[in-house]
């Protein structure tokens, strides 16, 4: 069978990769005849990854099938591994790479989300996107996520269709004739408060959604109130099998009420500065709070230097604490620091909390 052939000069290329580069922390990224880049990797030995491609069968491998499609492969040498991932991160982020499936990882975390639109919905999944107005996590119990939101919808009367589903409030009542019915059965039993068929108004909607967001954010916990009331008037009725639901649908939210508190507290844990040590001696100072790095500089090693990164600190602590929910745009990198140190539980003994920072320099 004919194969593709390549777009670029694979020997030349061979040849150069094997005579210029070393192996050293680094990113490095394909690219195509059209100057666009198409792929971005990290290695810890950077030779060793991009001389591997070349011994890759194509078209079985994919580390070939990206170097067949390449014209030219550039390079970036860094201090560290843990440049070379914050690194690939923001490339990837940047160049939005063709063949980077989910930034070259396997999402296991969920997180919690509201889905903005008319009628906003509450749902889970491994990423937060741009039609989600805030997100929660990360959670790595997909399955109980799942059960703990089915019963908080149910509670709140809250939407799980599709996104497409078409949105009429009670207020638009000249839209649609006087029988209605909604599209599932979940209005019928009383578990939504039907806003794809006017049974609701859209302030009333907006209510029990900001009443879920409360109840995600720690601020109330009415939700399991209730459940707790419906459950002691069941046990009081004697009706045990209904009370044995409701204690279900009890230990569900208690479950998630502290796997959220679990998540802020591991993120808000990432408030640090961080000395990565370089491999040839270039120790860099990180600066990260929820996790997500807010300043990097040659780990400072004078008084002086001391002095000025301790300015930068003074200057992040000076401003407003790490939100309560996931910023969209730093979901990736708060995963990759957590990821990190998971991984690195040695780096954590090079860690130093801001506040001990700030009494040090002082």
């Amino acid at each position: 069978m004919a194969l593709a052939l390549p777009v670029g000069d694979l020997d030349g290329l061979k040849q150069r990769v094997a005579s210029l580069t070393e192996n050293r922390p680094g990113v490095y990224r394909m690219v195509d005849p059209g100057g666009r880049v198409i792929y971005v990797g990290k290695a810890k030995k950077l030779r060793s990854r991009l001389m591997s491609y070349f011994r890759a069968p194509y078209p079985e491998d994919k580390a070939a099938r990206i170097l067949h499609a390449a014209k030219d492969i550039e390079w970036q040498y860094l201090p560290s591994e843990f440049a070379a991932y914050l690194t690939e991160l923001r490339h990837i982020q940047r160049y939005r790479p063709l063949f980077n499936v989910h930034l070259n990882r396997v999402r296991r975390a969920t997180f919690i989300k509201v889905l903005d639109g008319p009628a906003p919905k509450v749902y889970h999944g491994g990423a937060i996107t741009d039609k989600d107005s805030v997100g929660y996590g990360p959670f790595d119990s997909p399955g109980r996520v799942a059960d703990a939101l089915k019963t908080l919808n149910d509670l709140l009367g809250l939407r799980d269709c599709a996104t497409s589903m078409p949105i009429v409030f009670a207020e638009q009542g000249d839209l649609f004739a006087p029988t209605r019915q909604a599209a599932c059965m979940r209005h019928e039993f009383g578990f939504c408060s039907g806003p794809c068929a006017g049974f609701v108004t859209e302030a009333e909607y907006r209510r029990r959604i900001d009443s879920a967001c409360a109840f995600l954010e720690g601020r109330t916990i009415e939700p399991i109130d209730r459940v707790v009331e419906a459950m002691s008037t069941a046990s009081m009725a004697q009706t045990f099998e209904q009370a044995a639901r409701w204690r279900e649908k009890f230990e569900q939210l208690e479950w998630l009420l502290a796997a959220i508190a679990r998540a802020r507290s591991a993120v808000e844990l990432l408030s640090f500065v961080y000395r990565d040590p370089g491999v040839f001696g270039d120790d860099r100072a990180y600066l990260i709070r929820g996790g997500m790095v807010k300043a990097t500089f040659p780990y400072p090693t004078t008084p002086i230097e001391e002095e000025a990164f301790a300015a930068v600190v003074a200057e992040e602590l000076g401003q407003a604490q790490p939100s309560t929910t996931i910023p969209r745009e730093s979901v990736d990198e708060i995963m990759l620091v957590m990821s990190w140190f998971r991984r690195h539980p040695d780096a954590l003994r090079r860690t130093t909390p801001l506040s001990e920072w700030m009494a040090a320099a002082s």
